[in-house]
Parts: C-alpha cells; sequence; structure tokens
C-alpha cells in the first residue's frame, strides 16, 4: 500500500514524501521497535530501487580507467589534445554538444577520425532536471542528428550536461538506446586551480580505481599540460587508458546504489 502511494507522487516530489514517510516511520519505530524499524529500512531500500542512475564507473578485476572530455565550448586545444593522445597511443570519449558540433565541423571530423568514441553531451547543454521528459529526448536526438549527418554514426554515450540528471533524464536517454555516462574520478580543470592541482586531483584522487571514468573538458587551460603527466601516471600505476564504449558493459549488468556498473553473475559464468 505505501509503494503504491509513493509510486503514485509525482517524480519531482517524491523524494521529499518518501524521506517524509521514513522520518515518521522513525517516530514510530521508538515504540513499536522491530516491526516499525524493518518498514523503515524497507521504505529505504525502496527509495534507492526506484532511484535511476548514469554509470559512474565498471566493476572489474583488470586495471583499466577510460578518459573522457566534454566539448561545449572553445576548441583551440583540440589538436594539442589529439596530438597528446595519440603519442601516447591512448583512445578517449568526446562528449559533444549540438552547438559546437555545428561550430566546430572539421574538429568532429579530426577527432572521430584519429578513433576516439563520438559520445552525446545534448544539443544545447541545458539543465536536463527542469526538462520534461520530451524535452530531453529532444536535447538528445538533437546533438544525435547532427552527428549523424556530419559522421554518419549512430552515438550510444549520453553525459547530462553538468553532470545534473533524474529519473527523467535517464530514461528519456534509455528509451533512445543510450547509456547514460557519469564520471568517478574529476581533474577539476574547469577550475583552472593549476596544472599541479589538475594532476594531483586525478593521480591521487581517492576514488581512482579499476574501473574508473575521468573527467576532463577540451578547453581547460591547464589540460594540454597536464594530461601527458597524467596519462603517465596512470600508465605507470598499471593502468591501461581508454574510451568509455571500451570499458562499459553493453548487456547484463546492473548498478549499485553508487552507480558502479557490475556484469551480472549469470552472465558472467557464461
Amino acid at each position: 500500500m505505501l509503494k503504491k502511494w509513493i509510486g503514485s507522487i509525482p517524480l519531482h516530489q517524491k523524494k521529499a514524501a518518501i524521506w517524509l514517510v521514513a522520518l515518521v516511520l522513525v517516530a514510530i519505530a521508538a515504540f513499536n521497535a522491530r516491526p516499525a524499524v524493518e518498514m523503515v529500512f524497507k521504505t529505504i531500500t525502496y527509495v534507492e530501487a526506484a532511484r535511476k542512475l548514469p554509470i559512474y564507473s565498471v566493476e572489474t578485476q583488470e586495471k583499466r580507467v577510460a578518459i573522457s572530455f566534454d566539448a561545449a565550448w572553445g576548441a583551440d586545444d583540440t589538436d594539442k589534445l589529439l596530438s597528446i593522445l595519440k603519442d601516447h597511443d591512448t583512445l578517449a570519449t568526446f562528449f559533444l554538444c549540438g552547438y559546437w558540433v555545428d561550430k566546430y565541423p572539421e574538429e568532429v571530423k579530426k577527432i572521430y577520425e584519429a578513433g576516439h568514441d563520438i559520445g552525446n553531451h545534448s544539443k544545447t547543454h541545458a539543465h536536463g532536471g527542469e526538462l520534461s521528459f520530451s524535452q530531453n529526448v529532444e536535447e538528445i536526438m538533437g546533438a544525435h542528428e547532427k552527428i549523424k549527418k556530419l559522421l554518419g554514426i549512430d552515438m550510444n554515450l549520453y553525459r547530462p550536461p553538468y553532470g545534473e540528471y533524474n529519473n527523467t533524464v535517464i530514461q528519456a536517454a534509455q528509451d533512445n538506446n543510450y547509456f547514460p555516462i557519469q564520471w568517478d574520478v574529476d581533474s577539476h580543470d574547469w577550475m583552472n586551480k593549476g596544472v599541479d592541482y589538475e594532476i594531483n586531483r586525478v593521480l591521487n584522487n581517492k576514488n581512482l580505481r579499476n574501473g574508473s571514468i575521468i573527467l576532463f573538458h577540451n578547453d581547460a587551460k591547464d589540460t594540454p599540460i597536464a594530461l601527458p603527466v597524467i596519462l603517465d601516471g596512470l600508465k605507470e600505476r598499471g593502468y591501461t587508458v581508454g574510451p568509455v564504449s571500451a570499458l562499459i558493459y553493453k548487456e547484463g549488468y546492473h548498478l549499485d546504489n553508487t552507480g558502479r556498473q557490475f556484469l551480472d553473475s549469470s552472465t558472467a559464468s557464461k
């Protein structure tokens, strides 16, 4: 009955309603002990199960990580970044905004021809959490069609602008055959705090581990200087560095409550 009521609440009101219920149940638990406590945990479990998440990282025994670049503004460093990646024999994923594609079609072609993943970063870099389902679909597919027209490919990796998402954003991506992708290691390159800060932020990040997805931006001031050191550092630590598409599982998987992707046991045993 409780789950049915929660399920009927509009998405933007659901989180507040669930935690209100949880607080009431905690109060009841003070008088009724075990039954109410069990109901609290069942309710919270339902909350977590109902929340949709993007892929933050991947559970793997292999020392592999993925690097990614969000492209939403300038393009002056494109050649530098591609040269660095080539020199380090490394492929990456570039998440492109639709208006960036319109403004820099030759850079898009260079990225693709160099063998890198082309990912979707929305049409206009809008705040997806403030948009309806149909508006999110328009953002996703607007960028999709621009790339399709320019390169003749169908993208399937989507990174929501600003890293912002809710169930509507995730569902819109999944319904259009996209894997929603987040990150668990943020280089903070967009903060322009200096080369040493960026290097340390990645290589000594508490979240860096097998299956990490690392975030960079294509126009950050310090990244062209920091990136070679970071790539060397990752390889010195034994990591193979590649694009997101080579890291994630495409089927037979589930996510835990942190967004870490796990291969289902039934799939892994095959």
